[in-house]
């Protein structure tokens, strides 16, 4: 819990720091967005704004690239760093990425995981009686199932990153030097989130595996 806070602070911090400190080339993140599908050769994945802070991510069901509205027309060097960082998940996705496809084929399964996990414990202890040998074998299994898709993200995260790293400085839109280290500390930030994610869902996986385990003994 203590780590996924302190990932959690940290993203926001970055972001709201490096939110102030204008790209020198003065588009914003919607142009910067159009101009890396454009030469990325992707021309069916549309761009839009949404209401509210750090909700940008790339919808592959609807080909759309959605920005928070700060994002969409905002000029920072954040803005911009986000904004490529979601185009590079669009980029996965017209490659076939294989950890982008294996993290979409999996999205149905985790979500039932999520809430077996949740209810589980509720509804199998006080509604159903269920023996608490076969409440921690299937919150194992559940949690199991979230640290797997958990581990399959951080391929994909750590490669839409790179890839904005690499075609933000194709078009030149964020300046070498500070502006280039702002964005990289924003970035990097929030990578860091996908990796307390998968740590805290391995932690709790192991949990019920041991406790698992035990009981069996």
């Amino acid at each position: 819990m203590a780590l996924s806070l302190f990932a959690s602070w940290r993203v926001k911090s970055a972001y709201k720091k490096f939110s102030q400190v204008p790209a020198s080339s003065g588009m914003t993140g919607a142009e910067i967005a159009h101009r890396i599908l454009e030469i990325s050769g992707i021309s069916d994945v549309s761009v839009h704004s949404q209401p509210g802070t750090l909700i940008d991510h790339y919808d592959p069901s609807h080909r759309r690239l959605v920005l928070s509205e700060d994002n969409y027309h905002g000029t920072s060097v954040a803005a911009l760093g986000v904004s490529a960082h979601e185009c590079g998940h669009a980029i996965q996705h017209q490659q076939m990425y294989a950890p982008l496809q294996w993290r979409m084929a999996a999205v149905g399964i985790t979500g039932i995981a999520s809430q077996i996990v949740m209810w589980v414990p509720i509804v199998g202890g006080i509604f159903l009686g269920m023996r608490p040998g076969l409440m921690i074998t299937i919150m194992a299994i559940g949690f199991g199932i979230l640290m797997l898709f958990q581990l399959i993200t951080l391929p994909v995260e750590f490669d839409a990153t790179a890839r904005a790293k690499r075609l933000i400085a194709q078009t030149g839109a964020v300046a070498p030097g500070a502006e280039t280290d702002g964005m990289n500390k924003v970035l990097s930030a929030a990578a860091m989130t996908y990796v307390a994610a998968f740590i805290s869902s391995l932690t709790y996986f192991l949990v019920y595996l041991l406790r698992m385990l035990e009981d069996r003994r």
